[in-house]
C-alpha cells in the first residue's frame, strides 16, 4: 500500500484535519485510481465522485469535500472510472458498465472499489451520477437517502437497484449505500458546496 501525506503542514497550522492521499491500483487503460482520506471524527463515510465517464460533475463535489474541515472519518474516490471520464463514455476502457458489474466483479475499477468497501466497512457509502437529478435509494439505505436529500435540498425517490449496481452489493452485505442524480451539464459552484454539505451533515 503506497501512502502519501499531502496538506499536513497546512492541517496543523490551520487546524483543519490531515488528508492522505492513496494510491487503490490502476484502470485497465493504466491510469490511476486513488483514495483522498480526510482524517476526522467517528463516522466513516465513502464518497465516490464518478462511475460513469459521461456523469463526472460529482468530482466538483468531491473536491468540495477534499477541503472539508469537517470531524468525520471522510475518504473520498474522485474517479473511479478515468477511462471512461478520459473519452467522455459511460463505460470504461473495456466499454463494460461498472455500476452492472458489482455482481461478477470482471473488471478492475470494481474489484478495486471492492477491496476498498471491504477493508473500510463504511457507515454510508455515496455514489454521485447524472443527469437525473434525484437521491434515490432502497431498501434500508432509505432514510438515510432521504435525510441527505432534505439536507441538500434535492427530490428524493425510492427506486429499486438495477442489477449490478454498486449499491445493490452494498446492500446486500448490509451496508447503507445510495445513489444521488446531479442535475445534467456542469455543476455551479454553489450547488457543489450544497451537496458537499449535506455529507458532512449527514455523518454529523
Amino acid at each position: 500500500m503506497r501512502l502519501a501525506l499531502v496538506g499536513l503542514v497546512a492541517a496543523l497550522l490551520g487546524g483543519a484535519p490531515a488528508t492522505e492521499r492513496e494510491q487503490l491500483g490502476r484502470s485497465y487503460g493504466g491510469r490511476p485510481i486513488e483514495v483522498v482520506h480526510v482524517q476526522g471524527g467517528p463516522t466513516r463515510v465513502l464518497v465516490v465522485g464518478c462511475i460513469h465517464g459521461n456523469e463526472c460533475e460529482g468530482m466538483e463535489v468531491a473536491a468540495e469535500l477534499i477541503r472539508t474541515r469537517a470531524e468525520i472519518d471522510l475518504w473520498v474516490v474522485p474517479d473511479l472510472n478515468p477511462d471512461g471520464h478520459a473519452r467522455r463514455l459511460r463505460g470504461n476502457g473495456h466499454g463494460v458498465d461498472l455500476n452492472r458489474d458489482f455482481a461478477a466483479f470482471s473488471q478492475r475499477e470494481t474489484r478495486i472499489a471492492r477491496r476498498l468497501i471491504e477493508r473500510l466497512r463504511p457507515d454510508v457509502t455515496i455514489w454521485f451520477h447524472q443527469p437525473e437529478a434525484v437521491v434515490r435509494a432502497w431498501g434500508t439505505s432509505r432514510a438515510a437517502a432521504r435525510r441527505y436529500a432534505a439536507l441538500a435540498r434535492a427530490p428524493y425517490r425510492s427506486i429499486p437497484w438495477p442489477p449490478g449496481s454498486a449499491s445493490r452489493w452494498q446492500n446486500g452485505i448490509g451496508q447503507t449505500s445510495f445513489v444521488v442524480e446531479l442535475p445534467a451539464g456542469e455543476l455551479p459552484d454553489a450547488a457543489a458546496r450544497r451537496y458537499a454539505s449535506a455529507v458532512v451533515a449527514l455523518a454529523q
